[in-house]
C-alpha cells in the first residue's frame, strides 16, 4: 500500500445536528473529503474545575496533513465548542484509490 499524507481528524460535538452542520461547512470549503458521525458517545472529562459527563457525537474527518492549518482555522470559526477537540491521526498507508479520492476532494481547499 502506498504511503500517504492523509489524516483522520478526531473531534466531538454535542449532537448529530451540530456534526452535520460542521461537516457540511468543511465539505463546502473542501477542507475534508468525508466526515463520519458516530452518535451516542459519552465523554467524561474535567472542565472548569469539575468533572463533566456529557453525551456527544464523535466525528471522524478525512483530510490531508497539508491542509491541517486551514482546517484548524475553520474550527476556530465554525466549531460550536470553546475548546474544540482536533486530533490528527496519521495512517501509515491505505487503499490507493481511497487515498487518491481524499487528495482529489481536498486539492482545492477553500479556507
Amino acid at each position: 500500500m502506498p504511503h500517504t499524507d492523509a489524516v483522520v481528524v478526531l473531534s466531538t460535538v454535542a449532537n448529530p445536528e451540530e456534526g452535520a452542520t460542521l461537516i457540511r461547512a468543511l465539505l463546502d470549503r473542501r477542507l475534508i473529503a468525508c466526515g463520519t458521525m458516530l452518535p451516542g458517545a459519552r465523554s467524561l472529562y474535567r472542565w472548569e474545575g469539575r468533572i463533566a459527563d456529557e453525551s456527544e457525537t464523535v466525528l471522524l474527518l478525512k483530510t490531508r496533513s497539508a491542509i491541517l492549518h486551514a482546517l484548524e482555522q475553520a474550527f476556530i470559526e465554525l466549531h460550536p465548542y470553546k475548546v474544540p477537540e482536533l486530533l490528527a491521526l496519521s495512517p501509515t498507508s491505505g487503499l490507493e484509490k481511497y487515498l487518491a479520492w481524499i487528495n482529489e476532494e481536498t486539492s482545492i481547499a477553500l479556507a
